[in-house]
């Protein structure tokens, strides 16, 4: 018996079926390719972000340039990165206004020190910075300050307590060398001063010991010329550095906010 189909029978759209599987993959082919191109897109600001912050990690962040603070906002530089909590740390407005109160009140309080020169005291490209000139703290060639010269190291740490800035203690020199029996050379004397006015400020216990470092940087941050005795009597200087903190990648879990509004990292 003959059982073929006539050809009238067969069905003519048997095409679609294939055609509706090759639109199938090729749909599935296209979501794949923006699925990576997402999570590529996710791990390229997370870099970028990871660049900023180590960039910021060397300043302040740009609140504060050479001609003094701006009032722009500093945002978490990881703050567009997904996976992240977009905060306002600090605004650079607040950070201007924190700087200028100290600043005012230790104008106030080392009024007769300004005046005789032996302190000055300015907002920088750092932060605030407060200058020992060697002639109002130490004798020439010596690391150790003046007994009388603690008086107003106390009337600093005074203002500064309670800061949630660091402070970082740095010794300078002039240009002349110097080798005594005590230092062989300018890096050992502004090393020392600065851990000296560090040591007192630490036992005045106003500031806490994580937010203070010492450095020496001998006769290469001069603030004035050294072809004058005057210029390098500016020179031979401890300055204190009152500087916001940078922070770097924090997550959410990482973010707590005391009680008077400071937000700061959570202990691990």
């Amino acid at each position: 018996m003959n059982c073929r189909v006539p050809r009238s029978k067969v069905s003519q759209e048997r095409w679609l079926v294939s055609y509706a599987d090759f639109i199938t993959l090729l749909f599935a082919f296209f979501v794949v390719l923006y699925a990576f191109a997402k999570a590529v897109q996710k791990k390229q600001i997370q870099v970028s972000a990871a660049i900023d912050s180590a960039f910021r990690s060397l300043s302040i962040v740009p609140a504060l340039n050479r001609n003094g603070p701006n009032v722009e906002t500093m945002q978490s530089p990881v703050s567009a990165a997904p996976g992240y909590l977009a905060i306002e740390l600090v605004s650079a407005k607040r950070v201007q206004a924190d700087l200028e109160h100290i600043r005012q009140d230790l104008q106030r309080r080392l009024s007769a020190q300004i005046a005789h020169s032996t302190v000055s005291i300015e907002l920088g490209r750092d932060g605030l910075v407060i200058s020992l000139r060697e002639a109002g703290f130490f004798n020439s060639g010596s690391a150790i300050p003046r007994q009388e010269t603690e008086a107003t190291l106390r009337q600093i740490a005074e203002s500064l307590a309670g800061t949630p800035y660091d402070v970082r203690v740095e010794g300078h020199t002039d240009i002349v060398p110097i080798h005594n029996s005590e230092f062989d050379s300018n890096w050992e004397l502004s090393s020392a001063r600065a851990t000296h006015i560090a040591r007192l400020l630490l036992q005045m216990h106003t500031i806490r010991p994580e937010q203070l470092s010492a450095a020496g940087y001998a006769e290469y941050h001069p603030i004035a010329s050294n072809d004058t005795s005057e210029g390098r009597a500016e020179n031979r200087r401890v300055d204190l550095v009152v500087m916001p903190r940078t922070a770097l990648d924090i997550s959410l879990p990482d973010i707590a906010e005391d009680e008077t509004g400071w937000r700061k990292i959570a202990d691990q």
